[in-house]
């Protein structure tokens, strides 16, 4: 049985990959790695469904066990892919994709060489700033910390191999099915 293919979305908050990911999923029937994080969950998450929700301590001893693909600090919690989560799928032939931070992204092309990163932005800065601020879920503090991480992010574009500027969900979502169906 052929692999399945492993495609990385990435890019900085407010870039839209939650959302363009969960359509492009649904339309191609793709698998979404579930990830884990020590965050706490915003209104209407579930465990399990968006992210597995660890303690600080569950996570540490996830990493002291070698349990994670890739794994970062980002914004002030860790965010990590279990191996499980990934190897399990690619082995039954299924693609998937794992919408994870940019250090994540080279993280995984060291573990996977053949990975597809796809790089997400908004068309400006200021249209990222826009989308951070509208969402409505963080205090002041952690949406000025998210935007000058983005802006960190967005010098890693440089290492993906596709890019997708997200100036409507609509043209996002046939940008990347364009990518997964070319690639896969």
């Amino acid at each position: 049985m052929k692999k399945g293919d492993l495609f990385v979305v990435s890019g900085p908050s407010g870039a839209g990959k939650s959302t363009v990911c969960k359509l492009v999923r649904r339309m191609l029937e793709i698998n979404l790695a579930v990830s884990a994080t020590t965050r706490a969950p915003r209104a209407g998450e579930v465990d399990g469904r968006e992210y597995y929700f660890l303690t600080m301590e569950e996570f540490q001893n996830k990493i002291k066990n070698n349990e994670f693909l890739e794994y970062a600090n980002v914004h002030g919690n860790y965010y990590g892919t279990l191996k499980s989560e990934v190897e399990e799928r690619l082995n039954e032939g299924k693609n998937i994709i794992l919408e994870i931070d940019v250090q994540g992204g080279i993280q995984a092309r060291e573990e996977y060489p053949d990975v597809n990163l796809i790089f997400f932005k908004t068309p400006t800065k200021e249209d990222l700033e826009d989308r951070l601020r509208g969402r409505g879920t963080e205090d002041e503090e952690t949406v000025r910390i998210r935007l000058e991480n983005s802006l960190k992010e967005l010098e890693f574009e440089k290492y993906y191999d596709k890019t997708v500027i997200n100036h409507s969900i609509e043209q996002a979502c046939y940008d990347l099915i364009k990518i997964i169906k070319k690639e896969a």
